[in-house]
């Protein structure tokens, strides 16, 4: 395990001005599962999230069985010490041009993780890995990406990349490692892949951070136009450009699939913040209706989730025809003004992330560990913050 230690500094040297100043801080083993019982709890949760009765068929309804499926995994004797992490939730391809795809979540930072394969080629994609960090013991882990190698090995998957949708703010990537471990364990080096407005993301918050340009310049392998199409396997994705949350925001569309980060997440939260430098509610709220453009079938697989109370376990993913009905901020029944009013007056009462810059230092570099001091150490910069008061 390596240690990553952190050196303290003034936020006016660093990132005074990195986010606005808060009003307000906020903070189965041999068992039949699916019984009649799961289906009715499955039933009853659904509408009591949405306020609607859904068929056995919707997207929700199927979703919230599964929740009821592993809470009952969970809680039985022979399945003592799991969690909720792991691949929770996997799709088989039913049809040509379909993925099959693994969903993984990583429950301290609230982030899916997702691993999409092509079926006629095992050509693969991890998107949005999460590499452990400890921010009381500055401890860096490598066991969630871990799990990660060992479901594409489980599988004979071959990553041919690796795809950011965003220089994340809450979790440091595991880009750079798993580019390490897959080019020795597959005997070829997946490319990290992100969207082409990355340059003024880093260039920012490298000089806010105090970061040498070249820590961070060509650490990406891609860079992806927006919408650009591309190949995995035999499979057609295109890197759809979803500004808002940030100006580098990126949404991968395999099929019918869009893995679409921090823009839209469940239809009980809404969407993303949009309060980092280079964020905007009226871009987002134009990327919310390129996606809900799409299909009515059309699967949407969030960044992350952050389950309310009575929602229960996460859920992967929902339809763009769950979202324009249910979703709390962008339905159908949503003006523009009426979003950004909603989602601005939200902003200016969020707290900053918790890991915010831990994160944003590693992840300008592709998750690239920071280079060695003359004392041998490895750094990365916290703001002080001095409520008011210097001497």
């Amino acid at each position: 395990m390596k240690r990553i230690r952190c050196h303290l500094c003034s936020s006016s040297q660093v990132t005074q001005g990195l986010l606005p100043t808060p009003t307000t801080a906020l903070r189965g083993h041999g068992r039949q599962l699916c019984s009649s019982s799961l289906h009715q709890q499955a039933r009853n949760t659904a509408a009591h999230t949405t306020g609607t009765c859904f068929s056995q068929n919707s997207a929700l309804y199927k979703a919230t069985l599964h929740q009821q499926v592993v809470r009952r995994c969970a809680s039985s004797p022979r399945s003592q010490g799991a969690t909720i992490d792991g691949a929770l939730f996997s799709t088989k391809a039913t049809m040509a041009g379909e993925p099959i795809v693994h969903s993984l979540f990583e429950s301290k930072t609230g982030t899916w993780q997702y691993v999409v394969a092509d079926p006629s080629t095992l050509a693969t994609v991890i998107i949005d890995p999460v590499l452990d960090y400890d921010q009381a013991t500055r401890a860096v882990a490598t066991r969630t990406a871990d799990s990660l190698l060992s479901l594409v090995k489980q599988k004979g998957f071959r990553v041919d990349m690796i795809l950011e949708t965003h220089a994340h703010a809450d979790h440091l990537t595991a880009a750079s490692y798993l580019r390490h471990r897959l080019a020795r364990e597959q005997g070829h080096r997946p490319s990290i892949g992100i969207g082409m407005h990355i340059g003024q993301v880093q260039k920012l918050f490298g000089q806010r951070y105090g970061i040498s340009d070249d820590e961070y310049e060509g650490v990406f392998d891609k860079l992806f136009d927006d919408d650009e199409s591309f190949n995995i396997g035999n499979l057609r994705a295109m890197a759809m450009h979803l500004p808002g949350h940030t100006p580098d925001h990126l949404g991968y569309k395999i099929g019918d699939n869009v893995f679409c980060g921090d823009s839209l997440f469940h239809v009980d939260i809404g969407t993303a913040r949009c309060d980092f430098p280079g964020g905007s509610a009226h871009n987002l709220f134009a990327s919310g209706r390129k996606l809900l453009g799409l299909p009515d079938h059309v699967k949407l697989w969030p960044g992350h989730d952050y389950p309310p109370e009575g929602r229960g376990a996460p859920v992967p993913w929902m339809s763009v025809q769950d979202h324009k009905a249910q979703n709390t901020h962008l339905n159908d029944g949503v003006s523009e003004e009426e979003f950004v009013a909603l989602r601005q007056a939200r902003d200016a009462n969020l707290a900053a992330p918790r890991l915010l810059h831990e994160s944003l230092q590693m992840n300008i570099r592709a998750g690239r560990l920071p280079r060695l001091t003359a004392s041998g150490q490895r750094m990365l910069y916290l703001p002080l913050k001095l409520q008011g008061v210097e001497w």
